[in-house]
């Protein structure tokens, strides 16, 4: 059975299942639905708990085995927790997992938490996993994306008694608090956390209203924003320049390689052409999208960009991350900086203008896309 986090309360209200498994990358997110069934078991008697960690092949599955067969003398009822911090039990683990999510199946007096990373398509398709699902509840957590942050930001100021002002003001507030804490929604939490000790509600404070100025938040929020290759690749098809600028500058202070960067915005260029190739030699734009592996939020972005974009841009784009390779590699490249992240600035602001160009033309369709 498969359950959105969501969905979580009025799941416990129809009672609770003897098995979960929980698999996402969000670690607040998974650390507080975690919590939620936590709390729930407590309350039906569930006193006590075991945990395991599923570390390397030599991990002893016995120990599971036994904890969840035997009971306490303290307890009636008990929680087992299982992590893997791999997403890959091996062997013997699938093996065992099978055996415990048929156990589970009417067990009244055991509950077992299976905690788990983002999961591929093959690991889902696993014996293991599916055991668990067939025999209990699966809850996948997703990430908390750009666009739906400040959203988010906002729903969590508000659940401690706290908002940003109304109007401009409140957008320009919320902004500023994405770009502070994105890719990095436990360090989120945390700052929000702090603006509540810093400035709180009226309940606990009266004759403060709770209302946050973009000054305060300013002053109190750091930066612990995280990036990665791949968000910047889809902020770069995004045609969003100042965030682009953001993330690279961000990219370099973390110490991310050179050639890592390069790679991700070549390998755009290099699929928008052979994309941009396919359609022009009659393939339907789906079509030729399929053939290239690109789906998701990319696939939307292609779809944005590609119809106007001219195969004249697309060669002078894979001219520029050939010599852009060769500078990174510590070769010169006349008319170039030699500077390693000022060339993948200029290539980055190169395609991101390029792609500027088009989402702009097709309207606003384009602030549709969740980067």
């Amino acid at each position: 059975m498969q359950l959105a986090v969501a969905q979580l309360g009025n799941h416990f209200a129809k009672g609770l299942r003897s098995l979960y498994s929980l698999h996402g990358d969000e670690t607040l997110l998974v650390q507080e639905a975690a919590d939620a069934i936590r709390a729930e078991a407590r309350k039906q008697g569930f006193t006590e708990r075991s945990s395991f960690t599923v570390a390397g092949a030599h991990f002893d599955w016995g120990e599971v085995l036994a904890a969840a067969g035997s009971m306490s003398l303290f307890a009636d009822k008990q929680i087992i927790e299982i992590r893997i911090p791999s997403g890959k039990p091996g062997k013997d683990g699938s093996v065992q997992l099978q055996q415990l999510a048929a156990q589970a199946a009417g067990n009244d007096s055991t509950l077992t938490l299976v905690m788990l990373p983002k999961l591929d398509k093959m690991s889902k398709q696993g014996a293991w996993f599916t055991a668990l699902e067939a025999n209990g509840v699966s809850i996948e957590i997703q990430p908390v994306e750009r666009a739906a942050l400040p959203q988010w930001i906002a729903q969590r100021l508000q659940s401690q008694g706290q908002q940003v002002a109304a109007g401009v003001e409140g957008q320009q507030t919320l902004q500023f608090f994405t770009d502070r804490v994105e890719g990095n929604l436990l360090a989120a939490f945390q700052e929000i956390q702090k603006l509540g000790l810093l400035y709180p509600n009226s309940k606990d404070t009266p004759g403060v209203s709770g209302e946050l100025t973009l000054a305060q938040v300013e002053s109190a929020v750091l930066n612990v924003a995280r990036y990665d290759v791949f968000k910047l690749s889809d902020s770069v098809l995004a045609g969003h320049p100042a965030r682009v600028q953001r993330m690279l500058d961000g990219l370099q202070a973390e110490g991310v390689a050179e050639v890592l960067v390069h790679w991700a915005i070549s390998e755009d260029i290099r699929a928008l052409k052979r994309v941009k190739d396919a359609m022009s030699n009659g393939k339907p734009l789906p079509m030729a999208l399929r053939e290239q592996r690109v789906w998701g939020v990319k696939e939307r972005l292609f779809e944005r960009v590609l119809p106007q974009l001219n195969s004249a841009a697309l060669v002078d784009l894979l001219d520029a991350a050939h010599k852009v390779d060769g500078i990174v590699k510590g070769l010169k490249q006349r008319d170039w900086p030699q500077d390693n992240w000022q060339a993948l600035h200029r290539l980055a602001m190169q395609l991101c203008q390029a792609c500027m160009t088009q989402t702009n033309a097709s309207g606003p369709k384009s602030t549709k896309i969740a980067v």
